[in-house]
């Protein structure tokens, strides 16, 4: 069953000096809806559609985008137009006196130049740029993979800061009932002035506490608000999804969805078949390069102007350039090694990973029921506590002790439920779900 929590409210307006510079927060449409109830889900909704991360990453896969285009104009004529204006005044005489026959020269290109065979360098150029996109893409699922777990783990800490409230304010109502209890034995002359005085402390005690749940749960609405993007989001309410369910997936199955969907390791492969293209590019400065050109040329003192053409082909070969070619091979290829490397590294820390989270998703799993019981146990125990003192029987410690034994019971509970939540967001970070 779904339960709607408040949270803290008035977030408040952007500063005027960000409206002034007219920040992407300022000009950006309100994403919430005054108290609108939000589900982890919209949450996450709301956190990749705001988050500047993923924005960046989003605009880095677009630049590179670009830059397969720009690989690919080889293919295509490049074509070119000049013109110049100069005028000539020759000089003759003793002294370096200057004659009258100076005269205008005019000059116009029209050139286009076609590669004609390269041994496929601007093709593995393309592949190498194609391969960069790819690595940029898996770069932005990370970048969101990491933006959900961000958006999860201050969703469940503002859940557990919600419910700690609700234990702080139930431990006061407890204490001033307590009081009340006191009072009266006081003044009926059954109890002593000191059941009075520790009643009032531990209602002070109690209301301090609740400050404390009261600012912790401001802090962890900001928390929520700055993962989902939006700092000065308005009044909102959340949906309360911290009940225990099990989560049924075994440990190899969760290694084995690790290694196929996780980003990282689809933005390394790509970057290996990269280096791997840009070692067949270095190889290929080996070879020459066959290219034809042509320019039609209009030239003269005045118009109407001499015009002339000319066609060509030429081929371009490197003899000797000092081993640079041999050595960006070397360069490139150890490139690789490092790549290769690195995913072996990364695939070892994608074990550890999952194993880690998994093994404290079980944990979290056996505490919740030890803490219920617990609970149960600690209500039992303050409803005695509070029988025998209400019947003149019990003290005020006892009365105190329970109801903290109790309200720590609770509090253990909702940090139980918390950290299987969390784990659970972990473990399917770890597994490259983005859900």
């Amino acid at each position: 069953m779904m339960l709607t929590l408040p949270v803290c409210l008035s977030a408040g307006a952007a500063p005027d000096y960000l409206q002034r510079n007219g920040s992407a927060e300022a000009q950006r449409p309100e994403a919430i809806s005054v108290g609108e109830t939000l589900s982890l889900e919209r949450c996450i909704e709301i956190a990749i559609k705001n988050q500047p991360n993923i924005i960046a990453a989003a605009y880095t896969v677009m630049a590179n985008e670009s830059r397969i285009a720009q690989a690919a104009s080889g293919y295509y004529p490049q074509v070119g137009l000049s013109a110049a204006y100069s005028r000539y005044a020759p000089v003759s005489g003793v002294g370096g006196s200057s004659s009258a026959g100076s005269y205008n020269q005019l000059t116009n290109n029209a050139s286009v130049t076609q590669n004609i065979y390269d041994f496929g360098r601007v093709k593995t150029q393309v592949d190498i740029q194609r391969l960069t996109t790819d690595a940029s893409s898996s770069d932005l699922k990370t970048a969101r993979e990491q933006v959900v777990y961000n958006v999860k783990q201050a969703y469940y800490t503002l859940l557990q800061t919600i419910k700690n409230l609700e234990v702080a304010k139930e431990t006061v109502e407890q204490f001033q009932q307590h009081l009340q209890q006191a009072v009266g034995f006081y003044q009926v002359g059954e109890k002593a002035k000191f059941d009075v005085t520790k009643a009032e402390v531990d209602l002070s005690n109690a209301r301090l506490n609740l400050i404390k749940a009261e600012n912790a749960l401001r802090l962890a609405r900001v928390n929520l608000n700055n993962a989902m993007g939006l700092p000065y989001a308005i009044d909102y309410l959340i949906e309360d999804n911290l009940a225990f369910q099990e989560y049924g997936v075994t440990l190899n199955d969760m290694i084995e969805k690790a290694f196929k969907n996780r980003a990282d390791i689809q933005a390394i492969i790509a970057k290996e078949k990269a280096a791997q293209q840009t070692i067949e590019l270095r190889k290929k400065d080996y070879y020459p390069t066959v290219s034809g050109s042509a320019t039609y040329t209009w030239a003269g003192e005045s118009f109407p102007l001499n015009s002339g053409w000319n066609v060509g082909a030429q081929v371009s070969l490197s003899v000797f350039s000092g081993y640079l070619t041999k050595n960006q091979i070397q360069e490139a290829e150890f490139n690789l090694k490092v790549l290769r490397a690195n995913e072996d590294t990364l695939r070892q820390s994608i074990i550890v990973d999952v194993q880690q989270y998994y093994l404290q998703l079980m944990s979290a799993q056996e505490t919740i029921s030890a803490a219920n019981m617990t609970v149960e146990q600690a209500k039992e125990n303050l409803d005695i506590a509070n029988g025998r003192y209400g019947a003149g029987l019990g003290s005020p410690i006892d009365v105190t002790d329970a109801n903290i034994t109790y309200s720590n019971a609770k509090t253990a509970y909702i940090q139980a439920l918390t950290d299987y939540k969390t784990a659970q967001a972990s473990l399917e970070k770890a597994m490259g779900e983005t859900r």
